[in-house]
């Protein structure tokens, strides 16, 4: 069998509206809830070349300049090296083949900006290519799910709903796109970034503690699906009063959950805080909801408003000292292949 061809793919993050937080199957993700995300443009990228070889003895991987062996690594690691020997089954090459992989992020990895979902969605997507696999969105969005939850998301463009599932297998948990990129182009999402420090409980040390310990992340599953029904509702309707609200309750719901865990986790900070009134304070002089604040798990607040309001509320972003940088993102297309001569 010939080598396969040296492929790169370039993948965006996602922002979570309706969140997934908390596994009910560590080993293959698969989460309590739905969840419901919008894919961000190519301002923020993670950039994926994967070259396979016999002449290396494991796969590894070139993150940001750091060279690692996959078995070596964390969770995340171990489970691309999985991932990575699935596709290879599946494309019938021999074990022998092992994966050099080169990644590259335009943005702080580890701080609540979803490196691991563009990360994952590259991964596949390049090796999919390289393997001429010809796997579909929904395969590939299973197979980027068993490397992190959130990169089944990032296969796709637009506002993507990824579908809890219901069996043990997880062949029916996949993500799928409900409106496409250009249905809502106004959406803006605003980073602010308050700190690029990394996480002290890394995201999938945290999902776990907090669904075995936390008695309010019981009501969780239940409310995030009803949100997500309503947040449809609203992007439907194009209607960003009822959208941000929901956004805000549901960031609010999971970071409780977070510090109702044992022990607590607690991603804000006082910058984190200190912009959520600031958006608060912002609404109400406006008399509605221009933006609305969402946290993954980390300290930077991603501000979702509308391009026709973007520039106000980076202006009393910018008013916060606190603050170090804004990154700014439309909605994305979803992940491209280059090609690299």
């Amino acid at each position: 069998m010939e080598t396969p061809a040296k492929k790169t793919a370039v993948a965006t993050p996602n922002i979570a509206l309706i969140k997934y937080w908390g596994r009910r199957n560590i080993e293959i993700n698969l989460p309590f809830n739905s969840s419901l995300s919008m894919t961000l443009d190519y301002s923020l990228s993670t950039e994926t070349t994967v070259t396979f070889s016999k002449m290396i003895t494991s796969h590894r991987i070139t993150l940001d300049g750091k060279t690692i062996a996959l078995d070596r690594g964390d969770e995340k690691l171990q489970k691309m090296k999985v991932v990575i020997d699935e596709m290879l089954r599946i494309g019938g090459y021999s074990e022998d083949f092992k994966a050099d992989i080169y990644s590259r992020n335009s943005f702080p990895g580890g701080v609540g900006i979803a490196s691991s979902a563009s990360g994952g969605a590259a991964l596949v997507c390049a090796a999919n290519e390289s393997l001429d696999l010809d796997l579909s969105k929904k395969d590939l969005s299973i197979m980027a799910r068993k490397i992190s939850g959130s990169a089944c998301r990032s296969v796709l463009g637009g506002i993507v709903k990824w579908k809890r599932g219901s069996r043990k297998d997880g062949s029916d948990s996949y993500s799928v796109m409900v409106f496409g990129p250009d249905y809502w182009e106004e959406l803006t999402d605003l980073i602010a970034v308050v700190s690029e420090d990394k996480k002290d409980i890394p995201s999938s040390e945290g999902h776990d503690i907090t669904s075995s310990t936390s008695p309010l992340f019981k009501l969780r599953p239940s409310l995030a699906e009803d949100s997500i029904g309503k947040a449809i509702h609203s992007i439907r309707a194009k209607d960003f009063d009822s959208l941000g609200e929901i956004v805000m309750k549901e960031s609010n719901n999971m970071h409780a959950a977070m510090m109702d865990s044992w022990p607590p986790i607690m991603y804000l900070n006082d910058s984190s805080r200190h912009i959520m009134k600031m958006i608060a304070d912002l609404n109400e002089a406006e008399g509605r909801i221009v933006a609305a604040y969402t946290f993954d798990a980390g300290p930077n607040p991603h501000i979702l408003t509308l391009s026709k309001h973007a520039s106000k509320v980076e202006r009393e972003l910018r008013d916060s000292r606190s603050i170090k940088r804004i990154l700014k993102s439309g909605v994305g297309i979803g992940p491209k292949i280059l090609e690299i001569t």
